[in-house]
C-alpha cells in the first residue's frame, strides 16, 4: 500500500523508523537538546543518514503532567526548525501537533504528515488537516496530558481504543479527509498502565484489521521502565526490543530515539520476511 507525504511515495506494508526531534524544553527524554534551529537540523540530518524515513518535529510536551504550550509559542518553536529541516533534509517531515495553524503553516513549509496525539479533537482541526490536503495520523489518549495517568481505567482496552480510532476515522472522512490518508496510532503510554499497554502490544493484529497503517511510539517509554527497572537513559535494548515485536506484528512507522540501532533491528525484521 502506497501512501504519498508532500511528493514522497513510501510503501505503507514495510516497517519504517520515524526518528524524533523535540524543539522543547520539557519533553520527557530529550527536552531541551534540540531547542534550537542549527541543533535540530543536525539531530535531523543525523538521523536520515542513520536511515530514517520520518523526521517527527513537536514544539508540545505530551509527556504525563505537561502543560499546554501557547499557540504563537508553538509556532515559534516548530516553523523555523520545519522549514530549515525542509530546505537541507530529504525526508518526510511530520509535524507533531493538535494546533490547527501549526498544522497549517508546517504544511506550507513543507511538511509531510500530521501527527496529531489529540487525533484531530481540537476545534477547527479537522478543518485544519483537510486544507492541507496531508496525511493525518490519528492516536488514542485517555484524558488530557496533564491527567492522563491518574488510575486509567478500560472495560476492554483493545475494543476500547479501536472503537474511539474508528469513531475518529470516521468523523474525519465525513469531514472530507481522504481514507487513504489516514494512520491510527494505539497510543501507548496514553492514558494506559503497564497492562493495557501490553495488552495493546500483544493485539496490534487487531488493530490492522481495522484496514489503516499503524504509527506506535514506545520509545524509552515509562512502560519500558516498569518492565527493565531501568531509568529513561537505560532502555534502549527494551525500546529495540518493542520495535522489533511491533516490525513483526506489521507497523508502518515506528517513532524512536534511536534511529540506527531501531533501523537495523527493522532490517533483521523485513529480511526475514522477505524469505516468507
Amino acid at each position: 500500500m502506497l501512501m504519498t507525504f508532500a511528493g514522497r511515495e513510501l510503501d505503507m506494508a514495510r516497517s519504517h523508523v520515524m526518528g524524533i526531534v523535540n524543539v522543547t524544553p520539557d519533553s520527557f527524554s530529550d527536552g531541551g537538546r534540540y531547542n534550537t534551529v542549527d541543533m535540530a537540523v543536525q539531530r535531523a540530518r543525523q538521523m536520515v543518514a542513520d536511515g530514517a524515513a520520518f523526521v517527527d518535529v513537536g514544539g508540545e510536551s505530551t509527556r504525563p503532567g505537561a502543560e499546554p504550550v501557547a499557540e504563537q509559542e508553538e509556532l515559534d518553536r516548530v516553523c523555523p526548525v520545519i522549514e530549515a529541516i525542509a530546505r537541507s533534509v530529504d525526508t518526510v517531515i511530520s509535524v507533531d501537533t493538535s494546533t490547527p495553524s501549526v498544522m497549517r503553516e508546517a504544511a506550507n513549509l513543507g511538511a509531510g504528515l500530521i501527527n496529531d496525539v489529540r487525533a484531530l479533537e481540537r476545534p477547527g482541526a479537522v478543518e485544519a488537516a483537510m486544507e492541507t490536503g496531508l496525511p493525518v495520523c490519528l492516536m488514542h489518549m485517555k484524558g488530557a496530558p496533564g491527567t492522563m495517568q491518574a488510575d486509567p481505567e478500560y472495560r476492554h482496552v483493545v475494543r476500547d481504543v479501536a472503537t474511539y480510532l474508528m469513531d475518529r476515522v470516521r468523523h474525519c472522512e465525513a469531514a472530507g479527509v481522504s481514507a487513504d490518508k489516514v494512520l491510527l496510532d494505539p497510543g501507548f503510554g496514553f492514558g494506559k498502565a503497564l497492562e493495557h499497554n501490553l495488552q495493546l502490544l500483544a493485539a496490534l493484529e487487531q488493530l490492522q484489521v481495522l484496514g489503516y497503517p499503524l504509527l506506535v511510539g514506545m520509545s524509552r517509554k515509562t512502560m519500558l521502565g516498569h518492565i527493565t527497572g531501568r531509568d529513561v537513559g537505560e532502555r534502549l535494548p527494551a525500546s529495540l526490543a518493542a520495535a522489533t515485536i511491533a516490525a513483526l506484528k506489521g507497523v508502518s512507522v515506528i517513532r524512536v530515539h534511536d534511529v540506527r540501532e531501531t533501523v537495523d533491528a527493522v532490517k533483521v525484521v523485513e529480511a526475514m520476511r522477505a524469505q516468507g
